[in-house]
């Protein structure tokens, strides 16, 4: 028989008899045309595909083994797979006929073998009372890899993609087997493995004499694969990486695949990180960070990993390194898809702009991320919440601006829904003196200085209204305002924001709690502890275990009385939260949201409670550390803190990664809880060090005294360590 006429009967046949019959001698002496692409293969009744989006039949749990049918559903699963994967060979044979008669000898066997796997699970099916057939059967296969313009897109997406998973999956469900008692299965498990290493082989040898020598292994399968397939198809429960190295596949092409995540069904979210938000509100078109927060914003762009799910995107500039994502999957946290990008922009004909999205999450709205992620909008399976908001850049502007928060402060400190909650607002919050007012001249600004100080307020800061937090301010401090003090604050107000001017307070403790807001509500998400340092700029954050009902320990010991009862600041905080809601909206705000707090000490050495130092309309590294206590083991403590180069130099170490490396010895990672273990404690780059060039942001899981006893570089310790220099990221 000539190949041709067996790959049609294959590949058309109504019956499985049909199908699964191969002839002892086969010649390719007339392989005829190319055929098209048929819709579908041919099944028999009852093996038809299922309508694609249709609901289908979940397989069953491993725990489920123990029935002979819970088996034999599991194995019908697997058979129409293996028949799937016989069309698709048979497939190739009429569409490529000028393929080397070499690679057409193998997929010749590789069918033949397929074929086999075929008539084995059928076998097995039916003495476990199960007839093919009798589930739904996906063409989910037939529809990503069909489509093939050439042998090499066949061996990319069969081969090296469906049939690499299978060496997971094989592996995997033959140890189910065996626990289950059915050693038959597990058996037939391991042949059929074995086979797939040589498939997997074939296929790879073909790869490399097809694709781009110039090209590695792994870049050339990444820019071969069509969406919806991704490396993440090629892998499947657990990794086995043994398997991976008898195929022949690289080190190098193995460890980046066992890192690599991609959405496999999930509508994605796409995440970036902006920090700099306020300050290219405040400069307008054209504004580039400084050095340092250049050096910043590049370092940690990865971090919004850590506020993904699996399967969301997270847009960089370069994909940290397999080394370093397999050490963050070790320690429990699931990776997203790293999608790189250049110069700030998606440009036309970028895979994304084809791809079906959730939601665009950056760290802040702004200028920059709207630009970035405009081309994006229509992508979305939802209407996104806002791309800007409703009043435009004056909204945006507003919506940013220190004045306003400290105008919502005033507001709220004299509202009647504050004066009807049950909180002793009187003697416990701040006075409406302390709040911040927004001066627009120099004599304003000096008036207000005045004011304060005849109020007891011998100290008073400055602060331009779109700027970091601790960064852009002035403290007033002298009796009489100096020459460039006033130079300062001309300079301030040549923006045309004004600047805010506010008593300088005796803070004793520093917390922030953290928000969501939906379209439907504003969503509480927790309290977080904030070290800052003497000007207010952020060093670390702290969440402690109870975070979502418990203001952080330290505001509870300063304020005995108010927090005896600590139900009192959550409430202070929801009636907070139902007054600044529409206000939010009415500027076309959605997404998330932190409050900045604080507690100091009045003139009388009372303690008192800011409730708003600042309103932050992004997502914070308060949220960041409330997103990695969530996804960590139950009942830990938790800091995070931005670690800069400068600092550990002055420690003695010579670089970010060797003072990494020190600390990883010195606060090893533990893990922790079942059946999927969690960080418990040890030290956790959240960027890579390897590549980072001034900054890293680490996190700290430990005990419950972690929190309350330091923070990583927070103050001398045993390595000579001295406090942190303050971070020029925005915190909260």
């Amino acid at each position: 028989m000539e190949l041709r006429e067996f790959a049609g009967r294959v590949l058309f046949a109504r019956t499985l008899e049909d199908k699964l019959r191969s002839p002892d001698t086969l010649t390719d002496a007339h392989p005829g045309p190319a055929i098209e692409v048929p819709d579908a293969p041919g099944r028999p009744e009852g093996l038809t595909f299922k309508r694609s989006g249709a609901p289908g039949t979940p397989s069953p749990p491993a725990h489920r083994l123990t029935d002979d049918r819970d088996r034999g559903r599991l194995l019908h699963f697997f058979a129409n797979h293996e028949l799937l994967a016989t069309e698709l060979m048979a497939l190739v044979l009429l569409r490529f006929p000028d393929a080397p008669p070499a690679f057409r000898r193998g997929v010749l066997q590789t069918l033949r073998d397929e074929q086999e796997h075929t008539r084995m699970y059928l076998r097995r099916m039916e003495a476990l009372g199960v007839a093919f057939g009798e589930l739904p059967v996906s063409g989910y296969f037939w529809r990503t890899v069909a489509p093939m313009a050439s042998p090499l897109d066949f061996v990319t997406g069969l081969s090296l993609t469906f049939e690499q998973a299978n060496l997971d999956f094989c592996r995997h469900f033959a140890r189910c087997f065996t626990e289950a008692g059915d050693r038959g299965t597990a058996a037939l498990l391991d042949r059929i493995y074995r086979d797939e290493i040589g498939h997997v082989a074939h296929g790879l040898k073909w790869f490399r004499q097809w694709k781009d020598p110039a090209e590695g292994d792994w870049d050339a399968y990444c820019a071969r694969l069509r969406f919806p397939l991704s490396p993440a198809r090629a892998r499947g429960i657990g990794f086995n990486a043994e398997g991976r190295r008898a195929a022949g596949l690289d080190p190098g092409f193995i460890d980046r695949l066992r890192v690599h995540a991609a959405s496999k069904g999930r509508t994605p979210s796409v995440f970036v990180f902006n920090p700099f938000t306020e300050e290219r509100i405040a400069h307008g078109p054209g504004y580039a960070p400084r050095r340092p927060a250049a050096a910043l914003e590049r370092d940690l762009e990865s971090v919004p990993q850590f506020l993904a799910r699996r399967d969301d995107i997270v847009l960089v500039t370069r994909t940290p390194s397999p080394g370093f994502l397999a050490g963050i999957q070790a320690a429990g946290f699931p990776l997203p898809e790293f999608i790189e990008i250049a110069d700030g922009r998606i440009p036309t004909g970028h895979p994304i702009r084809d791809r079906k999205l959730g939601r665009l999450r950056p760290w802040a709205w702004g200028p920059d991320s709207e630009a970035l992620l405009e081309p994006l909008v229509n992508q979305l399976t939802t209407p996104q919440d806002t791309v800007q908001p409703d009043g435009g850049a004056p909204g945006r502007t507003a919506l940013y601006s220190k004045a306003w928060s400290a105008e919502f402060l005033r507001e709220f400190l004299g509202s009647p829904a504050l004066q009807e909650a049950d909180v002793p607002a009187a003697e416990w919050l701040s006075p409406p003196e302390t709040v911040g007012v927004l001066s627009g001249s120099e004599g304003d600004a000096l008036e207000r200085i005045a004011t304060l100080r005849r109020a007891g307020f011998p100290r008073v800061v400055l602060k331009e209204p779109l700027a970091l937090a601790g960064r852009r301010m002035l403290l007033v401090e002298e009796p009489v305002v100096s020459e460039n003090q006033r130079r300062w604050i001309q300079r301030a107000l040549a923006s045309g924001h004004g600047v805010v001017v506010e008593p300088w307070l005796d803070r004793v403790a520093d917390f922030a709690v953290q928000f969501e807001l939906t379209p439907e509500a504003l969503r509480w998400v927790g309290f977080t502890g904030l070290t800052n340092d003497p000007r207010g700029r952020f060093v670390a954050s702290r969440a402690e275990p109870r975070f979502r009902t418990r203001p952080p320990s330290d505001v509870l010991g300063f304020l005995p009385d108010f927090g005896k009862h600590h139900g009192r600041i959550p409430k202070l905080y929801a009636t907070l939260m139902a007054t600044l809601e529409p206000r939010l909206r009415a500027l076309g705000h959605t997404g998330p949201l932190g409050v900045d707090a604080l507690v100091y000490r009045d003139a009388d050495g009372r303690h008192r409670l800011k409730p708003v130092v600042e309103i932050n309309p992004r997502y914070t590294m308060g949220r960041l550390t409330l997103e990695l206590i969530r996804q960590s083991a139950p009942g830990i403590h938790g800091v995070l803190e931005l670690i800069s180069r400068a600092r550990v130099h002055a420690a003695g170490f010579p670089s970010l990664a060797a003072w990494a490396r020190e600390r990883a010895q010195r606060f090893p990672i533990e893990m922790g809880g079942h059946p999927e273990p969690r960080l418990r404690a040890g030290l956790l780059c959240l960027n890579d060090p390897e590549a980072a060039t001034e900054w890293l942001a680490v996190f700290h899981a430990g005990s419950p005294d972690l929190a309350a006893r330091r923070s990583l570089l927070g103050r001398k310790d045993a390595t000579g360590d001295h406090p942190t220099a303050a971070a020029i990221c925005s915190a909260g």
